[in-house]
Parts: structure tokens; C-alpha cells; sequence
């Protein structure tokens, strides 16, 4: 079976962007792939230097990939720090990437654009995520069309590294670009993010979710005048959630007049809400269960170290070293 990879950092709540463009699709891939999710942690350090934030992040996203419908039994959920040795290959693919190169990664251009810290970690976000990558051997690497660089940077580090110690080395993943989600809006129009504070969670509480539903953006159209669904926010939402059938319907009844944008929300949220009600319930009982959440990662770490340990060695003996004496 083919082996697909993903990794979301624990940084914060998991929202409807997280969800639609990365989780869904993700979980959807379980009965064609083994598939490996870590919880990008050793990335997190970038911009989070709290541990006790750090810890109950992870903690949030184990439930949350639990509680939507990730079979822990049958594939991989691991945290990447649980697997250390990612950053000894991480160190090798050091030795061949050049700065020049680096200097082209949009996470790094951004920071400078936005005057934001720039430390090591920032700079050479782009090779240890190779290393996540090329650990595994994975075939795909499914990622939004604003993450695809770091998958094709992942190919290119992998490319010098075999052209200088042997072709075949390190396997290349393809990326896979998910077209039909490609950027999910926020509240304010913007793509969803934690940075920019425009975020739906997934697991926030009823009145919440209702709340910021409330607040999405519309322009302020009289009640009884007709009003067009297509090309707003409510219908960017609406249209990733309802069937086509709600969306035709809820169109019709705003163009006919008499149906105001705060209606429109209201049925926004029913659907969002029936989508999240039941996983709303399971999440909330496994995250209160933090031994059992633990026990998950240990065993997908135990199984993501059996994965990775002869791509490493391989990679040592590459280099000239021996054989590593690592043990889970």
C-alpha cells in the first residue's frame, strides 16, 4: 500500500481551515493509503515558547484527529519530537542545501517582509521539513497550494543529497495539492489563520460557533430587497458544508426577496453545527482522558521509529557512518 504523509503544527485551536484543507481530506485518504500524521512540534518551538501550551496543544489535536474519525490502530499518529532522529537527518540534508537556497523559502520572505523574528529555526524550517518528509518515504505528500514549495524544496534537498551519495538514496515524494480546497476564507474575507485572528474553531461551544457565524461579513442589503448568494463569504461557507440542494434553495429564497443576511447566517450555522455536533461530543471525552492520548502517540511513535530507522541507516551508511544505535 502507498504511504501518504501529513503534519499539522500544534500551535493553537484547530479551525474550519484546518479542517476543510487539511484534516477532511486527510481522513478521506485512510482506506487507499498508510497514512502518517505527526504533530509538527519541533516547528511549533519557532513561535510558541510555552510548554504548557506546547502540551496541551498536542494533546488538543490528538483528540481532535481521534474524535473526527482517525484510526490509530490501523495507521500512524505520532509526535515528531517523539522521533528525534528526524533531526539527525535533518542535519545531514544541512550539508548539502546551500543558503541561496533557503533564501528563496516563502516562510523565511515573509518574516522579513513583516519584520518578524528571524532565528536559525525560521531560516531552516524548509530542511527539517525535508526531514519529516523523507523519513518516511512517503509517495505523497497531500498540502495546500500555498505549502506545495516546501514538498518541492523536500525533492530538490533530496536531489542534491542523492547526487552527492548515491542516486536512489533518499526516496522523492510528489506533492498533492487538494484543488478543490484551496484556501479557506475567515471571517473577514482573508484566508483563514491563527495570525490573522479570523478563525472559526471546530470544537467551540454552540453560543460560540453561533457568535462568529453572527459576525462574518455581508454587505448591508435591505431585508426585502433580492439579494445575490453567490460571490459572498456566507456563500463560500455555505457551499463547502450544505448539499448542492440547500445551497440552490437558500439562493432562490435570497433572490426572491424578503430573507435577510442574518436568516442566512442562522442556516450557515445549523449546518456547520450538525457537521460538528457529534464530534464536538467524542472530542470533549477524549481530551479529557490525557493517559490514553499519550498512549496513542507512543504507540505511533513506536511505529513511525520502525519506518524511519532504515531510511536513516541508509542514509548513514550514504555518508559513511555506521549503522545508528537508536532504540525506540
Amino acid at each position: 500500500m502507498k504511504r501518504s504523509l501529513t503534519g499539522i503544527r500544534p500551535s493553537g485551536n484547530v479551525h474550519l481551515g484546518n479542517y476543510l484543507g487539511m484534516i477532511r481530506p486527510a481522513l478521506a485518504r485512510q482506506d487507499d493509503y498508510q497514512c502518517l500524521y505527526f504533530l509538527a512540534d519541533m516547528h511549533t518551538v519557532n513561535t510558541l515558547r510555552d510548554a504548557s501550551l506546547m502540551r496541551a496543544y498536542s494533546y488538543d489535536l490528538v483528540a481532535c484527529w481521534l474524535a473526527l474519525g482517525f484510526d490509530h490502530k490501523k495507521h500512524i499518529l505520532y509526535r515528531q519530537s517523539d522521533v528525534p532522529m528526524v533531526a539527525e537527518l535533518a542535519w545531514y540534508l544541512s550539508c548539502c542545501t546551500g543558503m541561496g537556497f533557503l533564501e528563496k523559502a516563502h516562510a523565511y520572505k515573509d518574516a522579513l517582509a513583516q519584520q518578524r523574528e528571524v532565528n536559525h529555526g525560521v531560516f531552516a524550517y524548509p530542511v527539517l521539513m525535508a526531514a519529516d518528509i523523507l523519513m518516511y518515504d512517503p509517495d505523497i505528500v497531500p498540502v495546500g497550494k500555498d505549502q506545495k514549495q516546501h514538498v518541492e524544496m523536500a525533492r530538490d534537498i533530496a536531489g542534491s543529497f542523492n547526487a552527492l551519495f548515491g542516486d536512489g538514496c533518499l526516496k522523492l515524494p510528489e506533492p498533492r495539492v487538494q484543488q478543490e480546497v484551496m484556501a479557506v476564507p475567515g471571517l473577514d474575507g482573508k484566508k483563514m489563520s491563527k495570525s490573522y485572528g479570523n478563525e472559526i474553531p471546530i470544537f467551540c461551544d454552540e453560543k460560540t460557533l453561533k457568535k462568529l457565524v453572527m459576525s462574518i461579513k455581508t454587505d448591508s442589503t435591505a431585508l426585502e430587497a433580492p439579494k445575490k448568494l453567490e460571490g459572498t463569504l456566507v456563500s463560500d461557507f455555505f457551499s463547502l458544508f450544505a448539499t448542492p440542494e440547500k445551497f440552490q434553495d437558500l439562493s432562490q429564497r435570497l433572490a426572491a426577496g424578503g430573507l435577510g443576511w442574518g436568516h442566512a447566517k442562522e442556516e450557515l450555522f445549523e449546518v456547520i453545527n450538525a457537521e460538528f455536533r457529534e464530534p464536538r461530543e467524542r472530542y470533549q471525552r477524549l481530551r479529557s482522558d490525557e493517559p490514553h492520548l499519550e498512549k496513542v502517540l507512543q504507540d505511533g511513535a513506536q511505529r513511525a521509529f520502525g519506518i524511519g530507522f532504515p531510511v536513516l541507516n541508509r542514509v548513514r551508511k550514504a555518508v559513511g557512518f555506521q549503522a545508528s544505535r537508536y532504540h525506540f
